[in-house]
């Protein structure tokens, strides 16, 4: 399997029932001369998902949905996902339909061009228009980044959620990871023991398709946690 042209998308989702099968479609559409599976991990809806997920399940043989009865986390999800995951490369993705499936098979063929470990596909956060993110996301997502300088990740955009990597660093780092709250992302750069090649990959960020943010005071809580729990990893490993 590692020498075919072959990834799995990881998909975490919460009450997307709106987004499931155009989604879908979308990566269908896009995805030619590569075998894919796609793994919606579905966090307990409680909208409409699961009969949708099911339906979908029946119709495509590459379709390996998995429905969590635990608590939600976006980063568990992920993890579910890359554990049940068949191939050697994964690419994770939200599934607001802020990332657009075309960039998929770029990003796939840049991956496997540059041998990295990771490849992200990063938001311009820079001062201009970009299609999706508001100014305060940006400016959120700037200083988030500032904050995680201190661990000098090689990328512009660590907190990004649309990514491909190889399945073996989780395999090879899942317990040094702090697994909670929304950045799986900057969890794998930051607690990943080995030295990581890591690329970006430029996109433009498109407007969530219900216009709801999943963000609230929790998660922020927990992303703060997560900085504090790296910081004092870092401070101990150069003690």
């Amino acid at each position: 399997m590692q020498n075919k042209k072959n990834l799995s998308i990881v998909i975490p989702v919460l009450n997307e029932s709106n987004n499931i099968k155009f989604l879908t479609d979308k990566i269908i559409k896009n995805l030619k001369n590569i075998e894919f599976e796609v793994i919606f991990v579905d966090d307990n809806s409680n909208d409409n998902s699961y009969k949708i997920l099911k339906s979908l399940q029946k119709k495509y043989y590459f379709f390996n949905p998995i429905f969590r009865k635990k608590e939600r986390d976006l980063t568990q999800s992920c993890f579910e996902g890359i554990r049940k995951s068949k191939f050697d490369k994964i690419l994770i993705m939200d599934g607001d339909m802020q990332h657009d499936p075309k960039y998929i098979l770029p990003m796939y063929n840049k991956f496997n061009k540059l041998n990295c470990d990771v490849l992200i596909g990063a938001r311009p956060l820079t001062k201009g228009p970009n299609q999706g993110l508001s100014e305060i996301r940006r400016l959120a997502s700037n200083i988030l980044i500032f904050f995680f300088s201190i661990f000098k990740i090689n990328t512009s955009d660590p907190m990004s959620g649309f990514f491909i990597f190889k399945k073996n660093i989780f395999l090879k780092n899942k317990k040094n990871f702090f697994g909670k709250g929304f950045k799986i992302l900057a969890d794998i750069l930051i607690n990943s023991k080995n030295n990581l090649i890591v690329k970006d990959y430029f996109i433009r960020f498109k407007r969530r398709h219900d216009d709801k943010s999943k963000m609230n005071l929790k998660i922020l809580m927990i992303l703060i946690k997560f900085y504090i729990v790296s910081v004092f990893k870092k401070l101990q490993s150069s003690s």
